[in-house]
């Protein structure tokens, strides 16, 4: 008996079907998208060459800084990260404008709550080392605006008797009014680590 050769298959139609494949599962997979952190920049000044000056009072400043290992100082103090928040929240939600570790108050109008309510005049200022990782640059900021997420949500059950997420457009700016997010961000720079 003779071997009987063995029949080719015909592998030409194996790269068109790899390719519709390869369509398929590219076409049909979500990705991921990657999210930033929401901030709203300052309008550029008409004059380039003009420089602005603001002074501010250091007691109205909260500066939180975060060196090349990831240790955190608010205001030239060392602090755990699980503290920052609560601290943040004081420091925002301050009552007590003879404390001169708390920022200054001023009274204000706002519209939809009867009365005069105080406000801060603090701003959160956040600088990072060069070396910062970005994991710890994001717990940072995570905890920075939900300590203002919480106090916003505890002057909505106050003035509105209900969350800050369940009122409606102008509720939520009335509270915005009296606790407006103010973070500000520096430039990385150099600072080592402890």
């Amino acid at each position: 008996m003779a071997k009987r050769a063995t029949p080719e298959i015909n592998a030409s139609s194996m790269a068109d079907i790899a390719f519709l494949l390869l369509i398929f599962f590219l076409v049909t997979t979500t990705m991921d998208v990657d999210t930033g952190i929401q901030r709203q920049l300052p309008p550029i000044p008409e004059n380039k060459d003009q420089k602005t000056d603001v002074e501010v009072n250091k007691r109205n400043i909260y500066l939180v800084l975060v060196n090349s290992r990831g240790n955190i100082s608010v205001n030239q103090s060392w602090m755990d990260i699980d503290k920052l928040r609560e601290d943040a929240k004081r420091f925002i939600n301050c009552d007590r404008a003879d404390d001169p570790t708390l920022p200054e108050m001023e009274e204000i109008t706002v519209e939809g709550i009867k009365g005069p309510v105080k406000t801060s005049k603090g701003i959160i200022s956040l600088q990072n080392d060069r070396g910062t990782t970005y994991g710890r640059y994001i717990e940072v900021q995570n905890e920075l605006v939900a300590a203002y997420n919480e106090i916003r949500n505890e002057a909505s059950r106050k003035y509105f008797n209900k969350p800050y997420d369940e009122l409606n457009d102008e509720q939520q700016e009335a509270i915005r009014k009296i606790y407006p997010q103010r973070i500000s961000e520096a430039e990385p720079k150099n600072y080592g680590g402890k």
